[in-house]
């Protein structure tokens, strides 16, 4: 899992177009990547729409936003369709960046214990540093906290 001052890992994933997306190559803008559960569900929606909303001062951070779950790019291209984000989701069908990262482990949920995707986010410098890190995260305060890295 990547720390604050480290070095973030690359990685390449397709987004919502079925296009290759390679986080080395937005070397040289701010990146934060958020790690939600599943597309078009309440908390994920609220934090998703939370980024669109104040993508304002993201860009004026010179930063763009990836989102990162292991919904399949039809689902994240209907999202995307529905909710009109500015910005690229990331499919992770066998969580492999959220294992790296650290987003991915043991969850409950009304007593019943699952694997799944631990809400997060990480504020990306231009030098490919991470600036800020948020694992297990409520959906308001990672866009908040985020925004606030920035």
């Amino acid at each position: 899992m990547p720390a604050i001052g480290e070095l973030a890992p690359d990685f390449k994933l397709l987004n919502q177009d079925g296009e290759s997306v390679r986080l080395g190559d937005l070397r040289g803008r701010r990146v934060i990547l958020f790690a939600y559960p599943k597309a078009a569900t309440p908390g994920c929606t609220t934090q998703a729409c939370g980024f669109r909303d104040n993508y304002p001062q993201v860009e004026a951070g010179d930063a763009i936003v990836l989102g990162l779950s292991p919904d399949e790019p039809p689902a994240l291209r209907q999202w995307i369709d529905d909710e009109n984000f500015p910005f690229d989701l990331l499919s992770d069908p066998q969580h492999e960046v959220l294992e790296a990262w650290g987003a991915w482990g043991e969850r409950s949920i009304y007593g019943n214990k699952y694997m799944g995707v631990i809400r997060s986010h990480w504020v990306i410098g231009a030098d490919g540093v991470v600036e800020d890190e948020q694992v297990n995260v409520s959906p308001k305060n990672s866009v908040k906290r985020a925004l606030a890295a920035l």
